[in-house]
């Protein structure tokens, strides 16, 4: 299933070509918005396990299964891909810029709700049927990704990190560009501060 958060290129009409399904929003709600989306579909549709893939490219479904067999064996409730485990610096790296701001949002996450992550913003994920449920009624908007792990964590889920080989974009750009960066980093930072409080 796919969410066309308002695109205006023609990947939606590709996609129903191929028989996907494909929920196409009015407006353009962010990933957070696109992402609570699928979850309330999910959830509706009565989906035991989803999966989040980025749709620029990056995440190689080759590692599909290593990312869905935790959740299939009740490991864990959602596994997020890693591009800083077990591979190392095989494959492609982004800049040091953002590998030094990704370490940056480890070290907070570590520091409040004490839980090791290598890769939080990775947006290659594997969920549970009852992260489905819980994300479809409250999922982060402002920064899904790192406040994500928050939200799970300090409401008892478990998550576990599994290597995986990411590539570099093929198709859109990011979000944020080198000058937000700083301002990014002072308000996803602030913001993960916050959710230790906002959810217990």
């Amino acid at each position: 299933m796919q969410v066309n958060d308002g695109s205006k290129d023609n990947t939606s009409e590709i996609a129903k070509n191929l028989n996907v399904n494909v929920i196409d929003l009015p407006n353009n709600l962010g990933i957070g918005g696109a992402m609570q989306t699928g979850f309330k579909f999910a959830l509706r549709n009565g989906y035991d396990i989803a999966v989040q893939i980025d749709g620029d490219g990056q995440h190689n479904p080759d590692y599909l299964n290593d990312i869905l067999k935790p959740v299939i064996e009740n490991k864990c409730d959602m596994v997020i891909g890693s591009r800083f485990i077990e591979f190392g610096k095989t494959g492609f790296q982004s800049s040091c810029f953002r590998r030094l701001g990704i370490k940056i949002l480890s070290f907070a996450i570590k520091l409040t709700i004490n839980f090791k992550i290598t890769d939080p913003t990775s947006g290659f994920r594997a969920f549970n049927k009852k992260v489905i449920a819980f994300f479809a009624e409250d999922y982060p908007n402002d920064y899904p990704e790192p406040e994500s792990i928050v939200m799970l964590i300090k409401n008892n889920f478990k998550i576990i990190e599994a290597p995986v080989i990411m590539s570099e974009r093929y198709g859109g750009k990011s979000s944020i560009s080198s000058i937000d960066s700083i301002y990014y980093m002072i308000k996803v930072l602030l913001a993960i501060f916050i959710d230790c409080f906002k959810y217990r």
